[in-house]
C-alpha cells in the first residue's frame, strides 16, 4: 500500500473523524471543509487516480458512490441534495493520490462556472 495521508489513516498512523468504515472502504469528515458536509469515501484498494482503475476494479467506484448516497440517506440530506465530485490529476485538483470520492451536502451549493 502507498504512503499517502489516506493510507495513514486506513491504518490509523493518524487519526481522522471516521462516519463509515467497511471492508472495502473507509468514510471520513474533510479537515477543511468545503461545504457544511463534506466527507471523503477512500478505497482500501490501492488507486493513485481514476486512471488507474481498469474495468476489472470499477466496482471499487461503485461502492464509493453507494456508500455516499447511502449516507446522505441515514444522515437525512439525500432529499435536498448533494454533491459527489472524484478529481483526477493536478490540473483537476487532486492533491492526494489515492482515488477518493468527495460528498459536500448541507447547504445550496453553487453552480460551477468556466475556469
Amino acid at each position: 500500500m502507498s504512503d499517502t495521508i489516506f493510507h495513514k489513516i486506513i491504518r490509523r498512523e493518524i487519526p481522522a473523524d471516521i462516519v463509515h468504515e467497511d471492508e472495502h472502504l473507509i468514510a471520513f469528515r474533510d479537515i477543511a471543509p468545503q461545504a457544511p458536509v463534506h466527507v471523503l469515501f477512500v478505497p482500501k484498494q490501492d488507486f493513485a487516480t481514476l486512471n488507474d482503475v481498469n474495468e476489472d476494479a470499477a466496482v471499487v467506484v461503485g461502492r464509493l458512490a453507494t456508500a455516499a448516497a447511502r449516507y446522505a440517506k441515514q444522515e437525512g440530506f439525500a432529499e435536498n441534495g448533494y454533491r459527489i465530485v472524484m478529481n483526477c490529476n493536478g490540473d483537476a485538483g487532486q492533491t492526494v493520490f489515492q482515488i477518493h470520492l468527495h460528498l459536500l451536502a448541507g447547504a445550496p451549493l453553487g453552480r460551477f462556472g468556466t475556469p
